[in-house]
């Protein structure tokens, strides 16, 4: 074999070794924003807090003493802080909870996504006019207020209500008083087992210039809410965003 042709077989050899390590690197990197997201996102979701409750509404007109409606809630926080490793004048224009979907549905009842509730008094209502269609989007401004779907545009707070709205009514003329909590479920005779669910959704958070999304799934209600009444948890997972147009 002649020195030439020596040496096209080594060019050959070495420009196949660069473009393996090339497909590998490209490989990598792909896979690691796959499993890691976008480290320099400008603002961060530093934790989700659910809160699981029960709750009685009573029927108007009813003759009996005690006649309601029993909702399962689960009230999701969500709490959005700044990065500080950001280098940047970024604020958030928006933050939207789309793609709702019911992964798992319970054995007994309807998971329905409501927002929170615009007039004086509670938080939520569980109204037909609160029920969340398609997606809930709260605007960017100078400080978080739910009840107008306002978040902070240098960080705050958003929330979203998962409530199992067909558990049934409690009706009795017998008990002196009702507590608003786990104990109306085991008078309808339901576990906590039957109201197991999963709820998945897109969270985004939209900036000046940027878009950034992360699915979030979450299993429904809190643990031991049967034992406590209530129950809450705290999830504080290194939430995975990738950026969008």
């Amino acid at each position: 074999m002649d020195n030439y042709r020596k040496k096209e077989i080594i060019k050959a050899f070495v420009a196949i070794v660069i473009i393996v390590i090339a497909i590998f690197i490209a490989f990598t990197v792909v896979y690691k924003y796959q499993i890691e997201g976008d480290k320099r996102i400008p603002f961060k979701l530093s934790k989700i807090t659910v809160v699981s409750t029960v709750e009685g509404i009573e029927n108007e007109g009813s003759e009996e003493k005690w006649n309601l409606n029993i909702f399962q809630n689960n009230d999701i926080y969500f709490s959005i802080e700044k990065n500080e490793d950001a280098k940047n004048e970024d604020i958030i224009q928006s933050v939207t909870i789309e793609n709702i979907k019911i992964n798992n549905e319970p054995q007994v009842g309807k998971i329905v996504a409501y927002m929170p509730n615009s007039s004086d008094g509670r938080l939520f209502n569980n109204a037909e006019d609160t029920v969340i269609d398609k997606k809930l989007t709260y605007r960017g401004s100078n400080k978080s207020d739910s009840k107008t779907l306002e978040i902070g545009n240098q960080g705050g707070t958003a929330v979203i209500r998962f409530s199992n709205t067909g558990l049934g009514k409690y009706i009795s003329n017998d008990d002196e008083e009702i507590r608003h909590d786990a104990s109306l479920l085991q008078k309808l005779n339901i576990n906590e087992q039957q109201i197991k669910c999963e709820v998945s959704f897109d969270f985004i958070i939209r900036l000046t210039d940027n878009a950034y999304s992360s699915k979030i799934t979450i299993e429904l209600p809190c643990e031991k809410l049967m034992q406590q009444g209530t129950s809450s948890s705290e999830l504080t997972d290194n939430f995975v965003f990738k950026r969008i147009k």
